[in-house]
């Protein structure tokens, strides 16, 4: 007997990116794939990506170019849904832990935040939840932010939900992990088993994996 269908909220910035492929050779990640390793036993019905349109930057002018293209690969597996906040940039002042005698005991840094991407999961978390559209749902991430709705889901509206750690050397958060029906850990032998192709098509043509990836 096949368990509840599975409906995969997955998130990237600052959890599924930076905290599980930043430094890997993993980054070309097919996540329909990934969900159906984590969850063999599962129907996997909808996977919803939460993301935001990068800049490019003078150290790094292609970066916005690879994920253009990530996320043209991503378009072409079935039941996946992008959704995107996005990037703001602001001028910031932070104390030095280690002012000079005469200096200013501030700094000034240039601060990009990702907005709207952990509403919109949350969100999107409930809604589906109070229109019975799943029985389990998915969430790929380590932040407490998320703690609140997914509690919510779990005990007033009785679904389960599953919290995967992308972080494989931090632990759980506490909050997640008594707000989850039950967690898990993103381990590299998943990454490794879950790429896509190099190349794929699209209705604009081939899709090539970033050389630098």
């Amino acid at each position: 007997m096949r368990r509840p269908h599975a409906h995969q909220p997955l998130r990237r910035r600052l959890n599924l990116y930076n905290r599980a492929v930043k430094r890997t050779p993993f980054k070309w990640l097919d996540l329909r794939k990934l969900a159906e390793t984590l969850f063999q036993n599962d129907e996997i019905q909808r996977i919803s990506y939460f993301t935001a349109i990068v800049r490019s930057r003078a150290n790094d002018p292609q970066q916005k170019a690879r994920q253009q293209a990530y996320l043209r690969a991503l378009a072409t597996l079935p039941g996946l849904e992008i959704h995107y906040g996005e990037f703001r940039e602001r001028i910031k002042y932070r104390p030095l832990a280690r002012p000079k005698p005469g200096d200013s005991a501030y700094v000034r840094i240039r601060d990009t935040e990702e907005k709207g991407s952990d509403v919109n999961l949350a969100t999107r978390l409930l809604v589906d939840g109070f229109t019975g559209d799943y029985q389990q749902a998915v969430v790929v991430s380590n932040d407490s932010d998320l703690a609140a709705p997914i509690r919510y889901v779990s005990r007033d509206l009785g679904l389960r939900v599953v919290v995967v750690n992308p972080d494989s050397q931090t632990s759980t958060h506490n909050d997640l992990v008594d707000s989850a029906t039950y967690v898990r850990r993103l381990w590299k032998s998943h990454l490794r088993r879950s790429q896509l192709p190099p190349t794929l098509t699209d209705v604009h043509g081939v899709i090539t994996k970033p050389s630098a990836w």
